[in-house]
């Protein structure tokens, strides 16, 4: 059963001038002769992805969408029409955002977080930008401490909502932030703490966020890190418990909560000392 919106893995059943046909159990979709890998012959299975072309036909091709059906991403706006505005999704044919759909009037060159969907009428696919009704935390398929995928959804006074798992929300705090971030920016971290909360009779939860991963699983990770830094760097780098932790987070990517804490492993196994201006490697 083909998916459109999607990858799939089809055979190929038939060879033509300008392309091959590929088996959907029907009379088959083309896979542009462009987009054909070297030597693919006729009962070889091939990783597609299907969507509708510009003259609404099913079509094949090998190139990899920016997001496929589901996914919440950042796009660019190409060209806007009185209907809606189409997105760069890194296809020959652009992504459509009706007017209904957006937030406000999207303008070409601009940015925006949209969820990909497929239309039922048309069967195509297509975005919004109105994320909310694809957002719950009612039933939630997440627990503390556990590794999430998170999108920054939209800054508010305590931090940044961002997106879990395409499936739910919950905050980053301002102090669990040690770079510049902006809406549609993707990174991993963990569920800090999970809040139930009774409006009425209608139980939801408030989530808590940090970036990174948990607790010595974190220090175990960023360990390599330093020491291959420090390796690099002919054993000795400037920063110390004293340091500015955007300076920390520049160069190694952590807070400095996350660079204490390893360092001062890193210490008590004996292969870093501390200096006044630094670390060393032992």
């Amino acid at each position: 059963m083909i998916k459109v919106g999607e990858y799939n893995i089809l055979k190929v059943i038939r060879e033509v001038d300008f392309g091959l046909y590929l088996d959907d159990g029907a009379e088959g979709i083309l896979l542009p002769k462009r987009f054909v890998p070297a030597n693919t012959k006729i009962g070889d299975e091939v990783k597609v992805f299907l969507y509708h072309d510009g003259e609404d036909r099913l079509i094949a091709t090998t190139q990899q969408p920016k997001g496929v059906l589901g996914d919440i991403v950042k796009l660019r706006a190409v060209s806007v029409t009185e209907h809606g505005a189409f997105l760069d999704n890194g296809l020959m044919k652009d992504l459509f955002v009706p007017k209904s759909k957006q937030q406000l009037n999207m303008i070409p060159n601009g940015e925006y977080l949209v969820k990909i969907y497929l239309d039922e009428q048309t069967g195509r696919l297509a975005a919004t930008e109105k994320l909310e009704p694809f957002l719950s935390n009612e039933e939630l398929t997440v627990k503390e401490l556990e590794v999430v995928d998170l999108i920054v959804y939209r800054r508010t006074d305590i931090g940044y909502v961002c997106i879990i798992n395409n499936q739910h929300t919950g905050v980053l705090h301002h102090n669990e932030i040690y770079r510049n971030i902006t809406a549609g920016d993707r990174f991993t971290g963990f569920i800090k703490k999970i809040y139930p909360e009774d409006k009425a009779g209608d139980l939801r939860y408030r989530i808590d966020l940090s970036a990174g991963k948990p607790g010595y699983n974190r220090v175990e990770d960023e360990t390599g890190k330093i020491l291959r830094l420090l390796k690099e760097n002919d054993g000795f780098l400037p920063y110390h418990d004293k340091s500015d932790p955007e300076e920390i987070y520049s160069f190694f990517g952590m807070s400095k909560k996350t660079f204490k804490m390893t360092t001062g492993n890193l210490y008590k196994q004996r292969k870093i000392s501390f200096e006044k201006d630094g670390i060393r490697l032992l």
